[in-house]
C-alpha cells in the first residue's frame, strides 16, 4: 500500500501513553502505522507524555510529528486519570492540528482513553486498539475493564489482534461484536532474515525478548535457565529488554556467570534482529498474550520458536513453526529440550516439527504482511 494516495486526506491523531523512546511493542506498531499512513497520503501526529528530557514537539522518519506533553506518570509510563488536567492540552492539539480521527492504543494507556472521550466529544471519530488480553477476576482486571466499558461506549470501531483478543473485549468492555475487527499485527520481512553466519557454531544461543515484568512470565525463567545450563553446559541464554523483574535474573546470572546469561537491557528495534540472529532458539514465557509479534521476528530470523500456549499465541504461527508449551516451568524446560535436539541433530531449520514424526524442516525465507 506504499505510496496509494487516497481521495480523502485525513489528519489522524495516534494518543498513546506508550511510545519512543519507550521500546515494545505498541510502541512499535504506532510507528509502523503511522509510516504506512504517510505513505498513503495522509497526515498524522503522535500524542504522548514527556519522557526525561524529550518533551514538546519532535519530528522523526518521514515527517512523523510527535507531541511529548508535559504529563507526569504515576505508575507503569500511564499517567494518572483524571480526565480533567489533560483536556486543555489535548483540545488545543486536535484544534491546532485539524484532527479528523483520533486513534489510541493500549488498554493500559490513560492518555488514549481521555483522548477519545474528548473526541466524542468535540464530534471527531475515534478508534481504539486493544493489543493486551485482560481477566475478570482480580481487582485491577475489574478496575480496569469498568474503565474500558465507559470508553469504548461511543467509539465508532475497535481493533484487536486476534480472535481470542476480540472474544475477550466483547466480554469486558461490552461492545458489539460489529463494531471489533481482527487485524493481526505484521513485520516487514525485508528487515527480519535469516543470517546463520552470525551464529556460533559450538554453541546453542536461547533468545528471549521481552518487557522483564510478571505477565510475560519472567517468574518463570530464573528456574528454566538454571535447569537448562545445568543440563547443557553449551546452551546459553540472551535475554534481551527491561523491567521490574531484572533482579530475578542478575541473581540467576550471578549463579550460572556473565558467559552464561547476557542481560542485554532495552534493545531498541531496530537492533532487535542483530540479536535474533546471534541465537538458534527464541523463547517466550509470556502469561498472558493477545499477539506476540516477538516470535514472528524470531522465526522470519530463522529461529525455532518455544512458546507458552495462552491467549492467541495460537494463531499467529502454523503448529509446524512453533513448540506449544503449558505455562509451567517443567513444558517449558522440555519443549525446549526438544528444540536443542533438533539444532544438535541438525534437523531444525529455522522452522519447527515433530521430532518422530518425518516431518521435512524447511528455512524460513518470508513472512510477509499480506500472506
Amino acid at each position: 500500500m506504499g505510496g496509494e494516495q487516497l481521495a480523502t486526506r485525513h489528519v489522524i491523531c495516534m494518543v498513546s501513553d506508550f511510545f519512543y523512546p519507550n521500546v515494545g511493542g505498541v510502541e512499535e506498531h504506532i510507528f509502523q502505522l503511522s509510516q504506512c499512513l504517510l505513505a498513503r497520503g495522509h497526515k498524522v501526529i503522535v500524542l504522548t507524555h514527556v519522557y526525561g528530557d524529550r518533551k514538546g514537539i519532535r519530528y522523526m522518519t518521514n515527517g512523523l510529528k510527535v507531541y511529548y506533553l508535559p504529563l507526569q506518570t504515576f505508575y507503569n509510563q500511564s499517567v494518572l486519570p483524571t480526565f480533567i488536567t489533560s483536556i486543555p492540552l489535548l483540545r488545543n492539539v486536535f484544534l491546532r492540528e485539524r484532527v479528523t480521527i483520533v486513534h489510541g492504543h493500549s488498554a493500559f494507556s490513560t492518555m488514549a482513553h481521555e483522548a477519545m472521550n474528548l473526541a466524542r466529544a468535540m464530534g471527531l471519530k475515534s478508534v481504539f486498539t486493544d493489543h493486551s488480553l485482560f481477566g475478570f477476576a482480580d481487582m485491577s482486571a475489574i478496575v480496569t475493564n469498568n474503565f474500558l466499558a465507559l470508553s469504548l461506549a461511543d467509539v465508532n470501531h475497535c481493533i484487536c489482534v486476534s480472535y481470542v483478543g476480540k472474544e475477550n473485549t466483547v466480554l469486558r468492555a461490552n461492545v458489539e461484536q460489529e463494531k471489533v475487527s481482527v487485524i493481526p499485527n505484521a513485520l516487514d520481512s525485508q528487515v527480519f532474515r535469516p543470517d546463520v553466519t552470525k551464529r556460533p557454531k559450538d554453541k546453542i544461543n536461547i533468545i528471549v525478548m521481552s518487557r522483564l515484568q510478571y505477565r510475560k512470565g519472567v517468574d518463570l525463567q530464573p528456574d528454566i535457565i538454571r535447569y537448562i545450563c545445568q543440563r547443557h553446559p553449551h546452551v546459553n541464554f540472551i535475554i534481551g529488554g527491561d523491567g521490574p523483574k531484572r533482579s530475578l535474573l542478575e541473581e540467576v546470572r550471578d549463579e550460572v556467570g556473565d558467559e552464561r546469561l547476557s542481560l542485554l537491557g532495552a534493545v531498541p528495534h531496530g537492533q532487535v534482529h542483530s540479536v535474533l540472529v546471534k541465537g538458534h532458539i527464541f523463547l517466550n514465557t509470556s502469561l498472558t498474550e493477545a499477539f506476540c509479534i516477538a516470535i514472528c521476528e524470531a522465526v522470519c530470523s530463522g529461529l525455532q520458536v518455544v512458546s507458552t500456549n495462552v491467549g492467541g499465541i495460537p494463531e499467529v504461527l502454523p503448529a509446524h513453526l512453533i513448540h506449544l508449551a503449558h505455562p509451567n516451568v517443567e513444558s517449558l524446560t522440555e519443549k525446549l529440550e526438544l528444540a536443542i535436539k533438533l539444532e544438535e541433530t541438525g534437523r531444525a531449520c529455522g522452522a519447527v516439527g515433530d521430532v518422530s514424526g518425518g516431518q521435512e524442516h524447511l528455512p524460513v525465507v518470508r513472512c510477509d504482511a499480506a500472506d
